[in-house]
């Protein structure tokens, strides 16, 4: 019996492609600080492919000055976004960034790292919502949802809460035919699991996590009525064409990379950093706090071989738990922290360095830790997240140990697959080149389960 060619074009929904003008339901999700660069967006939407710049981190200041140039080096109309990261600490930002993503006209976010819905996605959700003709909602901005917990995902797709638009509408933020309109969408274009994955992750099954989504998506549809249907991807352990067959199969209508897009030319991180991953193997990973949400103990995935950030920060957030106050620390602790950890700054110099960035930007925190000696400890510890970050990203040789790298397995299983390829040296590694190898073999691997499936089915009158 003949089968129908598998295109890489042919996998996922035609809907997605159509929506955000791509070759393939395929996305290069956001690295944080900018590592998924100006460059690495740019080569993707060049190529029609959909990616999510690294606005995490990063100072207003230089998100603007990275959108101006992704503008100017991409065609109009060619497809990018750019990464919403949860601030939980300081939801001004939020706020900031909102106005800048709408002064530049950016059409879709990657909202991750959500916990609740904050006013400020709500705003960008609804700002400029209109009816066609015919009376159908036309949103200028689209959310793409990341979640791994099923209470995230049912917020993504419900409409934006109702309570958050009359705010908003009760403030001037948008109009009150946007409001009225905000109940017949779904706060999420897309909703995106994350099962397996770098950075943050709660390391979900794939195979359950994405029936779960969709039964979800479903009953969301059933009891909302959308016009348009939110779509439901898969990222997290996403290296390998067969993990994307199998994200495919498993009814995922986009599939999401992270990882693997780390080690690629256009990454803008260290080669230090690079020559790490491209020799990580898939059970070189580790679990360690969130520098982000240190204190309620959000875990991150990140690389293990070769460096001692995951050990060093989980001792950190062991001592977070167990002291009220950086000044019940033993001398010898202290000693080994501000020599080692901190690569010989004292608490002192820690705290003067964190008090100088939130004078600037949350002033209220500091008056929150002078008066909380536990906020305070948090704080001091939290500045060696940044530090390692720092150290990673200019591949500074003397902190190598230290480095901060988000990674998953799927990095590991990446290396693997391409061993003994063009693709094994990282310098090789495009961006594009990448989703064009894995989307072009995900669809010959489909092609061949179907094949066999074709070739074992019993003869007629064989009874099973």
């Amino acid at each position: 019996m003949n089968t129908a060619t598998i295109h890489p074009a042919s996998l996922g929904s035609p809907a997605f492609l159509r929506d955000h003008g791509v070759r393939y339901a395929y996305v290069c999700g956001a690295m944080v600080k900018g590592i998924a660069s100006v460059a690495l967006v740019a080569r993707m939407a060049r190529a029609g492919l959909l990616s999510f710049y690294g606005s995490g981190g990063q100072r207003l200041e230089a998100i603007d000055a990275a959108l101006t140039e992704i503008r100017a080096s991409i065609p109009a109309g060619a497809p990018f976004g750019v990464n919403f990261l949860h601030n939980m600490l300081m939801p001004s930002l939020e706020e900031d960034l909102v106005d800048l993503l709408i002064r530049h006209e950016v059409r879709v976010i990657e909202a991750a790292a959500f916990i609740d819905i904050t006013p400020a996605l709500v705003r960008y959700r609804c700002s400029g919502l209109s009816e066609d003709a015919d009376g159908r909602v036309r949103a200028r901005h689209h959310i793409l949802g990341k979640a791994s917990r099923i209470e995230v995902a049912e917020r993504f797709l419900a409409p934006p809460p109702p309570a958050l638009v009359a705010a908003l509408l009760a403030e001037g933020r948008i109009s009150a035919h946007e409001a009225a309109l905000a109940a017949r969408i779904p706060l999420a274009s897309d909703l995106c699991g994350e099962a397996d994955s770098a950075g943050h992750t709660d390391k979900r099954v794939a195979s359950v996590l994405i029936p779960e989504l969709l039964r979800l998506r479903d009953a969301a549809q059933q009891r909302y009525g959308y016009l348009a249907r939110p779509r439901v991807g898969l990222a997290g352990g996403m290296g390998t064409p067969a993990a994307l067959a199998a994200g495919f199969v498993l009814g995922a209508e986009f599939v999401l990379t992270g990882s693997i897009n780390q080690c690629t030319i256009e990454a803008d991180t260290s080669d230090a950093v690079k020559d790490l991953l491209a020799g990580a193997g898939s059970q070189d990973c580790d679990m360690a706090p969130a520098g982000d949400m240190f204190e309620i103990g959000a875990r991150i995935q990140v690389l293990r071989k070769g460096v001692l950030f995951a050990a060093r920060a989980n001792r950190l957030y062991e001592l977070y738990r167990q002291l009220a106050s950086i000044d019940e620390l033993d001398a010898g602790t202290r000693r080994t922290i501000e020599q080692t950890y901190f690569h010989g700054r004292s608490f002192e110099a820690v705290w003067e360095e964190t008090k100088t960035h939130y004078a600037r930007a949350a002033p209220a925190e500091i008056a929150r830790a002078e008066a909380y000696p536990k906020q305070k400890m948090a704080m001091i510890f939290r500045w060696y997240y940044v530090h390692s970050n720092r150290l990673a990203m200019s591949g500074t040789p003397a902190g190598r140990v230290d480095y901060q790298i988000h990674c998953g397995p799927a990095m590991g299983a990446f290396n693997a697959w391409v061993r003994g390829t063009p693709l094994e040296p990282w310098r090789r590694r495009h961006v594009d080149a990448v989703a064009e190898a894995l989307m072009g073999a995900a669809a010959a691997h489909l092609q061949q389960i179907v094949g066999r499936i074709t070739l074992s089915q019993p003869e007629r009158g064989h009874h099973v």
